[in-house]
């Protein structure tokens, strides 16, 4: 091939950024002449592919490295998870070419691996800092589920921007923490600062997960005054935020508006259906989701049978159960915790026990706690006896971690007459160290 060394750069760099790096080597060595930007190009892709060993072969043969290079090596074996090859890479980088970007991908590289220990390290080392770093600490901080250190790492950047923004308003909307979520959306604008599209999505699920209607039809509305494109992203979190919210006229309205529907965006609206109600309005936009281009995923059939279980539509429960080994996926312990739940609820309590012996995973407090709950409301005393004989054989994390099922047990006994029993299993609960809670898990349901 007789290529210049700009044609050639260009071909490996644009192989390589495609996935074909079998192409990328090719052309790479079919260069009569390579500088270093080819060199970095073809790393880069053996990388992005998971082909560490090549990469590191090429790197050693290398006669001069950039910074680039040395970057391209730590966010290489940073993204496969071998954050230590990737300090080991950091700790050689010449001094003249350790810049602030070189810092920056290291700590991502620890903070993205959830490793936040080692990223304050290198973070408070850094004799400078960008304002990507502060929201890669935040952002990982927030991922741990360490708001409260989020926010002192956010306290401290010196100059903020709307990024920064982001991550702190983000992290709070993923953690649960709505009313903070939407403090500090206020106080960001207060400060001057333009949502964005990451700044809504966030805040419409801080309003989704608050079920503040009216919040979130004034975020709706900023949409139009600021401009701000509504891309698949901002769409999904409207009719997610309406859903949540038991608006569902304006959920439908936008959902059925909506080109292009990706799985989150069909989930959101059957969620939603299922969760104020509408059980056969949620199978029926299932089988829609079915007949379109997206496939049904795991959490999709979560929201289909917990409607099922919900609007006792049996049948069509145990059919839509049975169509996950169709798509390919993986049957998991909150599949069959509404199975269990969708036979208890029916009052088929034989079926759902005997599904829960046959289950391929260990059963949980969810699966225990539905199947409780059934015998409650059938009054079945044997069945009782049963499952309290299992649940005493399960280990601590079962057994005794869930104060919900000593609190199950007591309401049947006692509903049945049985005082004594009812008041030996409360003084057991009392003894395990637990105090009542109030509609504490999903499966109080099942009861009611």
């Amino acid at each position: 091939m007789n290529c210049d060394v700009l044609v050639g750069t260009s071909l490996v760099d644009m192989y390589a950024k495609c996935g074909d790096v079998f192409e990328s080597r090719k052309v790479f060595d079919y260069m009569p002449e390579k500088n270093v930007v080819a060199w970095n190009a073809i790393i880069g892709g053996y990388l992005r592919s998971g082909d560490t060993a090549s990469a590191v072969f090429l790197f050693e043969k290398m006669s001069m490295r950039t910074s680039v290079t040395w970057i391209e090596m730590i966010a290489g074996f940073a993204r496969s998870g071998d954050t230590v090859t990737a300090r080991r890479f950091f700790d050689q980088v010449p001094p003249e070419l350790k810049n602030v970007v070189t810092w920056t991908v290291m700590v991502e590289g620890y903070c993205s691996n959830g490793k936040m220990e080692a990223a304050r390290e290198v973070f408070e080392a850094m004799p400078q800092r960008n304002f990507f770093v502060w929201s890669s600490m935040i952002s990982g901080y927030c991922k741990k589920g360490d708001v409260r250190e989020a926010k002192f790492i956010f306290d401290r950047i010196p100059v903020r921007n709307l990024v920064n923004w982001n991550s702190l308003i983000s992290g709070y909307a993923q953690n649960g923490f709505s009313e903070e979520a939407l403090k500090a959306f206020g106080k960001m604008q207060a400060e001057g600062f333009e949502p964005d599209e990451v700044t809504v999505v966030s805040v419409l699920s801080a309003c989704a997960q608050s079920g503040l209607l009216d919040v979130g039809k004034n975020i709706h509305d900023i949409l139009g005054h600021k401009r701000i494109k509504l891309s698949q992203i901002v769409l999904n979190a409207l009719v997610d935020m309406y859903a949540k919210c038991g608006d569902l006229v304006n959920a439908r309205l936008i959902f059925e508006g909506m080109t292009e529907r990706n799985s989150a965006c069909w989930n959101a609206m059957i969620s939603g259906l299922a969760i104020h109600g509408q059980c056969k309005e949620a199978l029926e936009l299932f089988h829609r989701m079915e007949d379109s281009n997206e496939r049904p995923d795991d959490i999709t059939f979560i929201s289909v049978l917990s409607a099922c279980a919900h609007g006792g539509l049996v049948d069509e429960g145990i059919e839509t159960f049975s169509k996950m080994e169709k798509y390919g996926l993986a049957t998991g312990i909150k599949h069959y915790g509404c199975l269990v739940d969708l036979l208890g609820r029916a009052g088929r309590l034989r079926e759902a026990y005997a599904l829960i012996k046959r289950m391929p995973i260990k059963p949980n407090g969810m699966v225990w706690g539905a199947m409780l709950g059934a015998c409650r409301i059938y009054m079945d005393m044997e069945m009782t006896e049963q499952v309290v004989k299992d649940i005493g054989t399960l280990d601590s994390n079962i057994g005794s971690g869930d104060n919900l099922h000593y609190v199950l047990l007591s309401n049947i006994y006692a509903a049945s007459d049985r005082w004594e029993t009812a008041e030996r299993t409360r003084i057991a609960m009392v003894n395990e160290g637990f105090q009542k809670t109030p509609a504490h898990s999903a499966f109080v349901t099942s009861g009611t």
